[in-house]
């Protein structure tokens, strides 16, 4: 009497269902693994590079040869001190006064006004940035 075979003969009728459905997970987990890694950089690029304080030039005015007025809006936490640098310029866009303003109020938006002295007649401002440093 002969042997009744159960199996198929190895890899003449192609892929079983199991492997071709193992060969789909591994490609979805691989997918969804290389996502979450490429989230979680970004998350932390993102905390490493953004500032705890916000700020924009509002408006600014030329008072005299000597003086320019800046409004300044800022957003940052409300238990740190922020430190902003507000520069005039005059029509050759060379500096002819600069300023940082130390704001340590206790909101978390606030609305400024920056006096700058200059060297000679300024016209326009420019708000070269905004740091924060925490209170402790």
């Amino acid at each position: 009497m002969s042997a009744v075979r159960e199996e198929l003969p190895a890899g003449r009728y192609g892929r079983s269902a199991d492997q071709r459905a193992d060969r789909k997970l591994k490609v979805i987990g691989a997918v969804l693994g290389a996502a979450l890694i490429g989230v979680i950089v970004w998350f932390g690029v993102h905390h490493i590079t953004s500032s705890d304080v916000t700020g924009e030039l509002i408006r600014s005015k030329i008072v005299s040869d000597d003086s320019t007025q800046a409004v300044l809006e800022l957003r940052k936490d409300r238990d740190a001190t922020a430190v902003c640098t507000v520069r005039a310029l005059d029509k050759d866009q060379v500096e002819v006064g600069r300023k940082d303003v130390t704001l340590n109020e206790r909101e978390s938006h606030l609305t400024t006004l920056v006096k700058i002295r200059t060297t000679a007649r300024a016209t326009a401002a420019e708000l070269v940035g905004c740091k924060s440093t925490t209170n402790g």
